[in-house]
């Protein structure tokens, strides 16, 4: 853990103008489908491994009564600044920690809770990330080519690993996070360009990858050809696929009987992971169909509750465009011998809204 618990009432940090609006303004992704797969509980304990700015936090602490608490993890330092001012009206009952979410049970430990009622995370990068050229996640303005979530952490820059990783391995991290057919192009088109001097900006690095691209790409692609490109760089630089395995290892056993779990995606590879996950996890015997008889023991341990991915409605699309790809899925922890529900209908998605399961195969 790479910061101490906060547990008396936070005091409201000056932050810059930018970022004080941002906070301001923020909404939150799926906010209303996340509280009803959650349903906080007055008294509870939760967790919110990825607080941001605050906005899904505010909603918990506003259901879960004078006695609940609320537990807060990020590894954004300037995020948990303008989680703290948002947050302050609770004071001591919502604790926080700058660390990563996969780090969670650390944090837990300090403040003594064996278990907690619900636990959310939204691995999505914030606006407020996006929009700050210099945390370099975005070619869209120029600015230092970092990409770390954690400035105040030991991984490297995005610069480092472009600017040093051979050409395997670029093209191995631009195919595989990225999914780009032109990993290939891409990853030898930086180590040559690279050769007339480092790559140290969003603009460098966008330049080269769109003249690697074939020009019928560049004009028949919806996205600029380094959308992907800078995409799976940000996830290799923080290890996010990692971190969503370590997770999902891990909370179940903190989760309380009937404790709810809710994890927010925006990408097909930690959609994918979450799917496989939950529901590996609400199955008895996973022995393979070859064995005619359970070898492996195992229980099933949650009720999955959204049998797709929930996505954004046209409303919340019309208010913020970014929620496009964001998908929800959330399951419940069963006691000990308790058998997972019939299935059913996605309940927290109205009629219409399911995503096609095909999606997150």
């Amino acid at each position: 853990m790479t910061g101490a618990s906060d547990t008396t009432a936070p005091q409201a940090t000056p932050v810059p103008t930018e970022g004080a609006r941002a906070a301001t303004l923020h909404v939150p992704v799926l906010l209303d489908e996340v509280l009803e797969a959650l349903a906080p509980r007055s008294g509870g304990r939760y967790l919110d491994g990825t607080v941001g700015l605050g906005g899904h936090s505010a909603a918990i602490m506003e259901r879960i009564g004078p006695d609940g608490e609320l537990c807060c993890l990020d590894r954004d330092t300037a995020a948990l600044a303008h989680a703290r001012q948002r947050l302050a009206p609770w004071g001591g009952r919502v604790h926080f920690f700058h660390t990563r979410y996969a780090d969670f049970e650390a944090a837990l430990d300090q403040l003594g809770w064996d278990k907690v009622d619900g636990a959310l995370i939204d691995i999505g990068v914030s606006s407020m990330q996006i929009d700050s050229a210099e945390r370099g996640f975005s070619f869209h303005a120029d600015g230092p080519l970092d990409m770390r979530m954690d400035q105040d952490g030991d991984e490297a820059p995005a610069a480092k690993l472009v600017n040093r990783a051979t050409v395997d391995v670029l093209k191995d991290i631009i195919r595989r996070y990225g999914e780009d057919p032109m990993a290939g192009r891409i990853a030898r088109a930086i180590v040559d360009a690279r050769a007339a001097g480092p790559i140290e900006t969003t603009a460098q690095l966008a330049a080269i990858v769109d003249r690697a691209y074939p020009a019928k790409w560049r004009a028949t692609s919806r996205n600029h050809p380094a959308t992907r490109t800078f995409q799976a760089l940000r996830m290799a630089v923080n290890d996010e696929l990692g971190q969503l395995e370590r997770f999902l290892d891990r909370i179940l056993d903190r989760l309380n009987p009937g404790g709810r779990l809710a994890v927010i995606t925006f990408h097909s590879l930690e959609d994918r992971i979450v799917k496989h996950r939950l529901r590996d996890e609400s199955q008895g015997c996973v022995c393979p169909r070859t064995v005619s008889r359970c070898e492996c023991g195992h229980k099933a341990r949650v009720d999955v509750l959204t049998r797709k991915p929930v996505t954004a409605s046209e409303a919340e699309l019309a208010r913020n465009s970014r929620a496009a790809s964001a998908k929800l899925r959330a399951a419940e922890r069963l006691a000990e011998g308790q058998a997972p529900r019939p299935r059913r209908r996605n309940k927290y998605a109205p009629e219409g809204r399911d995503a096609a399961e095909g999606d997150a195969s």
